[in-house]
C-alpha cells in the first residue's frame, strides 16, 4: 500500500478508533533547535531517537535523568499502561517501587508496602446473557448489549416492556406504571456506544417516578458500537450503584419495535409491549491496580506530622490491536487533530491533504515507516510520573519542615479512580494534607504543541480556587527564584468548554477542601495518541518544570502555617463544576 493509500485509510482509521481514543499526530524535538512556528510542515520533521539507553541518575533534576527514566517507563514493553489490560500497568508500577526502595524513600501503602490496592474490577455481560420476545431470542453485542456497572447482579424474570417516550423528556410515566417492568426508553440519535467506563459504570439518576422499573431499555441506532466492552470502577461504589438505579440494556432500534411490538418512534408514553424473558449474567473479574505511595519525612519535630501531597498517574489507554502507520497519522492528526482526542475526525479538504502529505513525506525521509498499536503515554502522563520520581531523589536528599506524601495513582484514564480511592481512604490523616500539587502531562507546551507555546509556558489550574494564597505562593516562587515562567491561567476560568479542573487527580483532593494546583503544559496533536512518545518531549523544557514544582512544594512545606483556605469548598459528594 503507498503511502497516500494509508493516509486515506488512516482517515478511517480515526473514525473508528476514536472511541477507543487511539489515533495520531506529529511533534519537534527538544533542546536547542529553533522552534518553527505553528503549521510550518518542516518543523515536524524532528525527533529524538526512537531508543535509548539510561544513564544511572543524580540528586540534580535534569533532562537526561527524565530522558533515562521515560524512555523506560514509556516503552512498548509497558503495552500502554492500562489498569485493566495485560500487566503493562503492574509493571509500571513495580519500575516506580523498585526506585522508590532504592532511593530510600519510606513505604506509605497497605501493609508497611508501597503499593495501595484500590479494589478495581472490570466486569462485562456474560455471552450466555440473552433476551427472548415472542420464543425468539435477541442477540448479545448484535441486538442488544447490557450497560455493566460494578456489583451487577444477574437478572433472571419474565418482565414486561411499557413505552416511556424520550430519555429526556418531561413527559412522564408515574411509578405504579413502571414498577417491576422494562421500561422502554428512546436514546439519543446515532449509535448505541460502549467502551471504558470509569465510577463503577453509574449512570445519570433516573427520575423517581422511573426508579422503580426492573430494567431501562434504551433505545439507540442500527447497531451497537463497542458494545459490550468491560466496564472498570471500584468495588466499593455502593452509593454510585444505588444513585443509578434500575439496570440498563441498549438495544437497536430493530429490537427496539421486536420488544415493544411497534415502532418506538411514533410510540405514545405508556403504550404497553410484549412480555419478554431476561436472562442477564455478569462476570467480574478483579485486577491488581494500585497506587503507589511513599514518604519523605519533615525535619520539624511538630510539623512533620502534616504533609504536602504531590502526584501523578501512572496509568494510560493500553494498546489497539490494529496496528497504524505511525508517519502517516502523525501527519494526519498535526493537520486535522491539533488538540488530539480532544478535536473531532474529519475528512481533509484538498489544502489539508497537501499539508498532510508534505509532512509525511518530510518523515519519510528521516526513516522507514513503521506500524504502531501501543498507546505509550510518554507525555500523558509519563512525564508527570518520572518528574515525581526525580522530585521524589531530590526531596529526599534535602528535605523540608513538612513531610511529602507522593502518590502515583492508578486508573485515572478510568475516572479518577486512584485519586478518589486515596482520597476516601488516604493512608496519612486526610486532615493533616495541606496542600496537593498535581502533575499530568509535563513533556511538551512548545510553539509547535499549542499558540503562545515555548521554553516558558507552564498552564496553572486550580491555584486559587481554594486558597488565594497558595495561588500567590506560586508567583512568588516563579519570580523569587527567576523561573521567568509565563502562566497560562486562560483553562481555569469556570465554565471553560474542557473542564480541565475536573478531569485530572487533583480534584479529589479538593474536593475535601485540601488547597490544590495543577501543573501541566496541556494536551496537544498526541492527546491518548498512539505517538505520544519519548521522542517528542521537551525534556529540558520538563526540566525546568519538574525544578519549579519541587520548588514551590517545598515553599510550601516550610511555611509556619497551612495555606488559608479563603474560598468555598466543593460538597464533596456532588460532581465538580469547572
Amino acid at each position: 500500500m503507498t503511502y497516500t493509500a494509508d493516509l486515506r485509510w488512516a482517515v478511517g482509521a480515526a473514525v473508528g478508533f476514536t472511541l477507543a481514543l487511539i489515533g495520531v499526530s506529529c511533534a519537534s524535538s527538544s533542546g536547542s533547535l529553533a522552534t518553527p512556528t505553528v503549521g510550518d510542515p518542516a518543523s515536524f520533521a524532528i525527533e529524538g531517537p526512537l531508543k535509548f539507553t539510561p544513564r544511572p541518575t543524580s540528586t540534580a533534576i535534569t533532562p537526561v535523568d527524565l530522558m533515562s527514566r521515560l524512555y523506560i517507563f514509556a516503552d512498548d514493553s509497558m503495552m500502554g499502561r492500562d489498569d485493566g489490560g495485560p500487566r503493562g500497568a503492574t509493571k509500571a508500577t513495580a519500575y516506580i517501587e523498585r526506585e522508590l526502595r532504592r532511593l530510600g524513600l519510606t513505604p506509605a501503602g497497605d501493609n508497611g508496602g508501597f503499593f495501595q490496592d484500590i479494589g478495581y474490577r472490570t466486569i462485562v455481560a456474560d455471552t450466555r446473557s440473552t433476551i427472548t420476545v415472542d420464543g425468539q431470542a435477541l442477540t448479545l453485542g448484535r441486538d442488544f448489549a447490557p450497560v455493566a456497572r460494578v456489583g451487577a447482579h444477574a437478572v433472571r424474570e419474565q418482565l414486561n416492556v411499557i413505552f416511556g417516550g424520550p430519555l429526556d423528556s418531561t413527559a412522564r410515566l408515574t411509578a405504579a406504571q413502571s414498577s417491576g417492568k422494562l421500561l422502554m426508553l428512546l436514546g439519543p440519535r446515532g449509535p448505541a456506544t460502549g467502551g471504558r467506563g470509569g465510577r463503577g459504570g453509574a449512570a445519570t439518576p433516573l427520575p423517581a417516578p422511573l426508579s422503580s422499573a426492573a430494567g431501562i431499555i434504551i433505545v439507540q441506532g442500527d447497531s451497537l458500537v463497542g458494545a459490550n466492552a468491560p466496564v472498570r470502577g471500584l468495588a466499593s461504589d455502593d452509593a454510585a450503584r444505588t444513585a443509578a438505579g434500575p439496570l440498563r440494556i441498549n438495544v437497536t432500534r430493530s429490537a427496539a419495535q421486536r420488544l415493544l411490538g411497534a415502532d418506538p418512534a411514533s410510540a405514545s408514553v405508556g403504550t404497553e409491549g410484549k412480555s419478554a424473558r431476561v436472562d442477564l449474567l455478569f462476570a467480574e473479574t478483579r485486577w491488581p491496580v494500585r497506587n503507589v505511595v511513599a514518604i519523605v519525612q519533615g525535619t520539624d519535630r511538630v510539623l512533620r506530622n502534616e504533609f504536602v501531597a504531590i502526584g501523578a498517574h501512572s496509568d494510560h489507554i493500553g494498546f489497539n490491536t490494529r496496528p497504524i502507520d505511525h508517519d502517516s497519522l502523525r501527519a494526519y492528526n498535526r493537520v486535522m487533530r491539533p488538540r488530539g482526542a480532544n478535536d473531532p475526525v474529519g475528512e481533509p479538504t484538498a489544502e489539508q491533504w497537501i499539508a498532510i502529505k508534505q509532512i509525511r513525506d518530510s518523515l519519510s525521509k528521516l526513516h522507514p515507516a513503521r506500524r504502531d498499536s501501543i498507546a505509550n503515554g510518554a507525555d500523558d502522563d509519563g512525564s508527570g510520573s518520572v518528574v515525581l520520581l526525580e522530585i521524589a531523589e531530590s526531596l529526599v536528599r534535602a528535605p523540608a519542615k513538612r513531610s511529602f506524601v507522593l502518590v502515583w495513582h492508578a486508573a485515572e484514564e478510568d475516572g479518577l479512580l486512584g485519586s478518589r480511592y486515596f482520597s476516601e481512604h488516604p493512608t496519612v490523616p486526610r486532615d493533616s494534607i495541606v496542600a496537593q500539587l498535581n502533575m499530568d502531562m509535563l513533556g511538551r507546551g512548545r510553539a509547535t504543541d499549542h499558540v503562545g507555546g515555548g521554553l516558558d509556558y507552564l498552564r496553572l489550574i486550580g491555584s486559587r480556587r481554594l486558597s488565594t494564597e497558595l495561588g500567590d505562593l506560586v508567583e512568588r516562587v516563579n519570580t523569587q527564584n527567576r523561573y521567568g515562567f509565563a502562566f497560562d491561567y486562560s483553562f481555569d476560568v469556570p465554565g471553560h468548554p474542557q473542564n480541565s479542573y475536573c478531569r485530572s487527580d487533583h480534584y479529589n483532593y479538593a474536593r475535601f477542601g485540601i488547597p490544590i494546583v495543577y501543573f501541566s503544559t496541556g494536551v496537544q496533536a498526541d492527546y491518548h495518541m498512539v505517538t505520544d512518545e519519548p521522542q517528542y518531549i521537551d525534556y529540558v523544557h520538563m526540566a525546568r518544570n519538574a525544578s519549579f514544582i519541587r520548588d514551590v512544594a517545598v515553599a510550601v512545606a516550610n511555611l509556619d502555617h497551612r495555606p488559608v483556605v479563603d474560598k468555598p469548598v466543593p460538597d464533596p459528594n456532588l460532581p465538580c463544576r469547572q
